[in-house]
């Protein structure tokens, strides 16, 4: 079988000169980062910014298993239906991460004839954004430190020190550490860790921000940590926004890469859905909104996740309306709902796909929450069968609504096209009575619950007397407003991973509430979720290497 490397490495590229040019955008607003990447300059970007004649797709999942679901392969090969179309289609990804890379979910620049190019260069170091993201994350923890050496006011108390360092590499080791060991001269030794970047609160405000200015914004208002009298300090009290921002300047510029077949797609910022608002950049997200008739926006995991912060965060923050959203499911993502071991689940099983039905029509309820028409994608593995397809789609069907049978992997574009004519038919059908879950003014353990209650299905939340305490101070000093990011397990509609299908009678425990003063959002951190994954047992990264070519093979 040809496989993406093969795939990816055959396709005929276009300079990346001539997509932006076909997207609307000047040579000289252009940096190029080699022939087939480009940052967007943001003096373009702000003058196409006030428009959003574009309509937003969003592209969602159901719970996610081992086996997968494509949800970038769908919203890549959807951009290129849409185009076969007629459309002017632009696709908006997040940038892959090295942490999964070399772990255990390999690369994310979808596959089969559903990719972005140049793969190899997107999924390692790219244009440098991930790199300037955990130095402005790293100068700042550094100032935090020498803040404390030179006891400079206000004065921080060590003890309470709530600024991690970040490093773009899943490492355990550094998930609690201890630093300033050697003497007075290398500072006041104390307890530390390491984020994950895209978990990096740098990170959520760069992808939130607007434009430069409110970027700055942002970062002075990272909270680092407290004074003995619990006032809190913040970035820019240490006067670090201003350096922060020089180093994310560059990064702030949208980047600009073309899928397989020569449409655009920008791959930008990279907050994890699991334990961050898991959406690419609200600029890429205006910028194409100002160039496309239709942009195709992934946000990660399920519904329950990727979904709902992209409602309740991004579209809450900018004021954007979603025309429809695309929800992708696998045969074999729901077999293993329903009870099949990964041995078997490439073998035909109606009875169950039919089990493991309720996970999809779980995810159905959360997107028609928020008032979205939707469309199923049934992302076509070759081991599907018909009776396997017509299981789901008698299922949907009987709530007066779709599924495609999508097989963009094998077809590309063109193996999209019945679902981007569907998705078309909702877009510019009736008007989309898009809504919040909940109002600015619900206080934040209200707002947490409804999250609990109304998207994961569970009877309600868990918490000991502290994290019932943060929540009552947070509301009285002032940031009752802000949404909450739920920080959870991707594996499972509740907080425990091995919990498949659709669990009911179970709550959902608040270990810790972290203020992101600077992104916008409260972190409520559940169960035993993690900032800083570890290796699994066997990586991506042993299967990496480069071929006689000087060419990176081995990325997933």
């Amino acid at each position: 079988m040809t496989t993406d490397f093969e795939i990816a490495h055959a396709a005929k590229l276009k300079p990346i000169a001539e997509v932006a040019a076909d997207l609307g955008i000047p040579e000289h607003a252009i940096s190029l980062y080699g022939r087939h990447s480009a940052k967007i300059g943001l003096d373009f970007v702000r003058s196409e910014s006030q428009r959003r004649d574009g309509k937003l797709i969003l592209v969602t999942a159901i719970t996610p298993t081992a086996s997968g679901e494509g949800k970038t392969v769908v919203t890549i090969g959807l951009g290129d239906g849409l185009n076969r179309l007629g459309k002017k289609a632009v696709v908006c990804l997040r940038e892959p991460s090295l942490g999964p890379c070399f772990g255990i979910k390999g690369g994310a620049t979808g596959g089969g004839h559903a990719q972005v190019v140049p793969r190899e260069q997107i999924n390692l170091h790219f244009t440098g954004d991930f790199h300037a993201i955990s130095a402005a994350n790293n100068l700042l923890a550094a100032l935090v430190d020498n803040h404390i050496y030179r006891g400079d006011s206000p004065v921080l108390d060590p003890r309470r020190i709530s600024w991690r360092r970040t490093v773009d590499i899943s490492d355990r080791a550094l998930r609690q550490i201890t630093i300033s060991q050697g003497g007075k001269a290398n500072g006041l030794p104390r307890e530390d860790g390491f984020d994950i970047v895209p978990a990096s609160e740098v990170m959520s405000s760069f992808c939130l921000a607007s434009d430069l200015a409110d970027l700055e914004q942002r970062l002075a208002r990272l909270i680092v940590g407290w004074t003995s009298d619990r006032q809190p300090v913040m970035a820019r009290d240490l006067q670090a926004s201003g350096a922060m921002s020089a180093l994310l300047r560059d990064a702030l510029a949208p980047n600009l890469v073309q899928t397989l077949e020569n449409n655009p797609a920008l791959v930008h910022g990279g907050a994890f859905a699991n334990i961050a608002h898991g959406c690419n950049s609200i600029i890429a997200t205006q910028t194409a909104l100002a160039l496309g008739d239709y942009v195709v926006e992934e946000a990660g995991f399920g519904a329950d996740l990727g979904a709902e912060k992209f409602f309740n965060i991004k579209c809450r923050q900018v004021g954007l309306v979603p025309a429809a959203t695309v929800i992708v499911v696998t045969l074999s993502t729901l077999k293993a709902h329903g009870g099949v071991t990964e041995n078997d689940l490439a073998k035909e099983n109606p009875d169950a796909v039919a089990r493991g039905i309720p996970n999809l029509l779980r995810h159905i309820e959360i997107v028609k929450t928020f008032g979205v028409p939707f469309v199923v994608a049934i992302n076509r593995y070759v081991t599907d069968t018909d009776a396997e397809i017509a299981t789901v789609q008698r299922a949907v069907r009987e709530l007066g609504a779709a599924a495609i049978v999508s097989n963009q992997w094998s077809e590309g574009g063109r193996g999209a096209e019945a679902l981007a004519e569907q998705v078309v038919d909702l877009a510019e059908g009736a008007e989309a009575g898009f809504k919040l879950l909940y109002p600015d003014d619900m206080p934040l353990l209200e707002k947490a619950e409804t999250i609990a209650t109304r998207i994961y299905g569970a009877d309600g939340l868990t918490m000991d007397e502290d994290v019932r305490s943060q929540f009552r101070r947070l509301d009285e000093e002032g940031y009752g407003h802000l949404p909450i990011c739920m920080a959870k397990t991707q594996l499972s509609l509740t907080a425990d991973p091995l919990r498949k299908g659709v669990p009911t009678g179970f709550t959902v425990a608040i270990r810790e509430l972290r203020l992101a003063a600077g992104a916008g959002f409260v972190v409520a951190l559940t169960g035993d979720i993690l900032t800083m994954p570890g290796l699994p047992r066997h990586p991506a990264a042993h299967h990496i290497r480069l071929n006689e070519r000087g060419e990176i093979e081995g990325i997933p």
